[in-house]
């Protein structure tokens, strides 16, 4: 698992920024459970009680649109290197949103703890054999998908999970009331 703070001051603005990834076979989950699903909620900013989230009703579109620019960068960068395009699937989509959402609530840290559930989970509907997942944490910029995008190209184990052999993907945003969005993407390949 990669683990990044990204802190930028300019003029003032405070623009903060996280990155984490993490992949792993069906056959790894109890192993890696264990030893790479370590909590980085430290790297955060602390607070003393969770922000609630921006209500899905209001923001339901934006965070849908936000999903796809991030799903339409991440086939770009894969057509840049001569990969397949990953297909946007909903099952893992409703699974990379709630835990958005949960890290947004401060229901759960900012981290791959839970990761082998969300993949059992996507595995009731869809035989797997191999899944990653990219974090990203951002505040203050204008494009937070595009921040994310950009910081886990930069990252060699985002990059990987961007470049791996996953045929589909999906997609989770959310944000809370201090404007700290909190990006899931699940990648998953097909048996």
């Amino acid at each position: 698992m990669q683990k990044r703070l990204i802190t930028l001051s300019l003029g003032g603005l405070i623009l903060v920024g996280a990155l984490s990834s993490c992949s792993a076979s069906e056959q790894d989950f109890s192993k890696i459970s264990e030893e790479v699903f370590t909590k980085i909620s430290q790297a955060l900013p602390p607070e003393s009680t969770p922000s609630p989230t921006v209500p899905q009703s209001k923001s339901k579109g934006a965070f849908v649109s936000l999903e796809q620019s991030v799903h339409k960068q991440i086939n770009q960068y894969r057509k840049s290197k001569k990969l397949p395009p990953l297909t946007l699937n909903a099952a893992i989509t409703q699974e990379a949103r709630k835990h958005s959402e949960a890290m947004a609530k401060g229901q759960a840290p900012f981290s791959h703890e839970g990761f082998d559930n969300r993949v059992k989970a996507i595995a009731q509907s869809l035989a797997y054999r191999r899944a990653g997942e990219n974090l990203a944490y951002n505040q203050g910029y204008s494009k937070p998908d595009e921040q994310a995008v950009e910081g886990w190209i930069k990252s060699p184990g985002h990059r990987q999970n961007m470049e791996g052999n996953f045929d589909l993907t999906g997609i989770g945003v959310s944000k809370n009331a201090k404007g700290e969005y909190y990006l899931t993407q699940i990648f998953i390949k097909r048996r």
